[in-house]
């Protein structure tokens, strides 16, 4: 669980509870600075339907995910023009501590905390 809610985009960023720093946002599909991030640069891109996971969509969900991915796609260019490579990656279960789908594209260098440790 993500800040003790088990989908903390649905609960706390599409609800508004939380403010967040967009990159792209669609009917559908939301792309924003992660609240808290593991890389130097870290975007998240949420479909705005709940679904939990990848292995969870449904055929009706071909639009949203059409959308989905489009905008997974433009933002991963924008990070890829400006600093030369990314990474696209999504967690399905124990792995994804967040159960709304969400995909991560980040480039750089993994955070440490000031004490040495990963975050």
């Amino acid at each position: 669980m993500s800040n003790g809610v088990e989908d903390f985009y649905c609960d706390e960023v599409l609800s508004g509870k939380t403010a967040v720093d967009i990159v792209l946002e669609t009917d559908n599909s939301l792309a924003f600075y992660h609240t808290r991030p593991f890389y130097e640069v870290h975007i998240v891109v949420i479909s705005k339907k709940h679904i939990t996971s990848l292995i969870d969509v449904k055929p009706e969900d071909n639009d949203m995910m059409k959308d989905l991915f489009s905008v997974i796609q433009k933002v991963s260019k924008q990070v890829n023009e400006k600093y030369g490579a990314c990474t696209v990656s999504t967690n399905i279960g124990e792995y994804q501590s967040n159960k709304h789908m969400h995909w991560h594209i980040h480039f750089g260098n993994r955070i440490r905390y000031l004490d040495g440790t990963w975050c």
